[in-house]
């Protein structure tokens, strides 16, 4: 092309281009993050202050005193999948995780599939964790008119999504040093409320719902029936998802085969931890009633920790600020975890993209701050799209949809557990570690989320008595809302699938994700 008047050649444009397609050429940050940054980041994707708010209560209205054993068995199948994910990045740390080791050893329409279940489950509770946002946000300033507006709920919601879609675009150092902080509040205040309660429980003058903890509360044949523990495990289940975060953002990790894993299997473990902690704790202090601040109250259920936070702390003087920091760290939780949604959405349709399975421009790198510019706005778009929409749909089908993305979890989570396995299956015998590490935990972990799925599915969601809507389908009669949800949200994949395909079938008919399985000649990985 011949220069233009002037002898000069005008430099590049400033838009952002797209990249390779291979782990660590894609354009991003590498070596941006360190191990406590990544751990960080996977804790708080997880958001646990929020996530013992909404779901601690719903865990002991359907197993009652056994809630601290099914919070701790519901960590088992997340370390089984843990170390999938671990053993998975140290041979591609690919930033698409699911959707590359999907592709890996099943074929590039399961791997899409993988892909579309991050995608999917994250756009989901997106709509939740801005409604949280919101309300909270109202609630810290004394504002309880607001925050029993759908309104105005509504529009902080947006304003919180359209905040932390910036912070991302921004750059992923601002996001893991806000997420340090954030968590570190936030594990403060836990800590705090569960020693506080403990102290009185066992006290001079104990609340009149105190209950001393005992041995039966860990016993998990204890629970009334299968049913209830199943859908205990499930509700349970929810509390761990987002540690794969931390292994999502591989390609801006130090050590990006070894770093990201490790960091993954250290979140689920302290997540143990502190679940472990603060569901023992609130128990023993607020019992299981089902009137005041008994966690088997319905009327709490979904929000545990504001009741708790006034009768612990107390409401006035210190206890009143205490309470107000309480209410700061849901607040802080949620909108940490809003973050921390957006960045392995973005990095899944960032690495889709940049393999040629969904439209190009996903792949497009901000030229300074090297961050996935389209999939980082894109994630926010449709966020704030499907928030909006089910919110002036119906707020029935707005809880029901968050109560579906418990399929999305254990579809993605268990296909990168099968994965695991079929890719490793040559060299499973090649010693004890690569058995167990390679093959037996996460089998395991992929058959019991397998269960899960099919049992939430088509047993406990699909009863028309659960969840807040139902649907009369044909062939199928009524059936829940939350199983039409999420079921169909996963057949939607399928769809656009088949428009990809049709548009750009070059992924599916020539994928440069192979498939292979690892060779028994490699040396093997730690």
């Amino acid at each position: 092309m011949p220069e233009p008047h002037g002898g000069h050649t005008p430099p590049p444009p400033a838009a952002p281009t797209v990249v390779s397609s291979r782990a660590g050429e894609k354009g991003l940050k590498t070596g941006a993050l360190g191990l406590v940054s990544s751990v960080a980041i996977g804790i708080a994707s997880t958001a646990p202050a929020y996530s013992l708010a909404a779901t601690l209560g719903i865990i002991v209205v359907g197993v009652g005193l056994q809630a601290p054993i099914i919070t701790v068995l519901a960590f088992i199948p997340m370390l089984l999948i843990a170390y999938a994910y671990k053993e998975l990045n140290a041979s591609d740390p690919d930033c698409g995780t699911t959707f590359t080791w999907g592709a890996r050893a099943f074929g590039p329409r399961t791997g899409w599939m993988g892909g579309w279940g991050i995608v999917i489950a994250d756009i989901i509770v997106m709509a939740n964790l801005a409604q949280i946002a919101g309300v909270y946000g109202f609630r810290l300033f004394g504002f309880d008119g607001l925050a029993e507006s759908t309104a105005w709920t509504t529009v902080a919601g947006v304003v919180w999504i359209i905040v932390m879609t910036a912070i991302c675009y921004v750059g992923i150092e601002i996001s893991a040093a806000l997420q340090r902080w954030l968590l570190c509040i936030e594990v403060v205040m836990l800590v705090l409320l569960s020693v506080t309660a403990l102290v009185k429980v066992y006290g001079d003058h104990p609340p009149d719902t105190a209950v001393h903890i005992s041995g039966s509360w860990f016993n998990p044949f204890e629970v009334s029936s299968t049913t209830a523990f199943t859908a205990g495990i499930l509700a349970a289940v929810f509390i761990y998802w987002g540690w794969d975060t931390a292994v999502s953002v591989n390609e801006e990790t130090e050590d990006a085969a070894r770093t990201p894993g490790r960091a993954a299997v250290i979140s689920t473990v302290l997540l143990l931890l502190i679940y472990a902690l603060v569901s023992t704790s609130a128990q023993a202090f607020a019992g299981i009633g089902t009137e005041g601040i008994g966690l088997g109250n319905e009327d709490n259920a979904g929000d545990v920790l504001s009741s708790l936070g006034g009768a612990v702390f107390g409401s006035a003087g210190l206890g009143w600020f205490l309470t107000k920091l309480l209410i700061f760290m849901v607040l802080t939780s949620s909108a940490a975890s809003t973050q921390t949604t957006i960045l392995p959405t973005a990095r899944t349709t960032f690495s889709m993209a940049a393999h040629r399975a969904v439209p190009r421009q996903f792949a497009r790198v901000h030229p300074r701050h090297r961050t996935p510019t389209w999939s980082t706005v894109a994630m926010g778009l449709a966020s704030i799209a499907f928030y909006v929409l089910l919110t002036a749909i119906s707020g029935n089908v707005l809880a029901d949809s968050i109560a579906s993305v418990g399929l999305a979890i254990a579809f993605y989570y268990g296909l990168t557990g099968f994965a695991c396995v079929w890719y490793y299956r040559r060299v499973l015998t090649r010693s004890v570690r690569d058995f167990v590490f390679k093959g037996l935990m996460p089998l395991l972990g992929g058959l019991l989320l397998l269960y899960f799925f099919c049992y939430g599915a088509f047993d406990v969601y699909a009863d028309p008595d659960y969840g807040s809507t139902s649907i009369d389908l044909p062939l199928f009669g009524e059936t829940g809302g939350v199983t039409v949800i999420g079921i169909g949200a996963l057949l939607l994949g399928v769809v656009l699938m088949l428009v990809q395909w049709a548009v750009d079938g070059s992924w599916f008919r020539h994928p440069d994700v192979p498939v292979e399985a690892a060779d028994p000649a490699d040396a093997p990985r730690g």
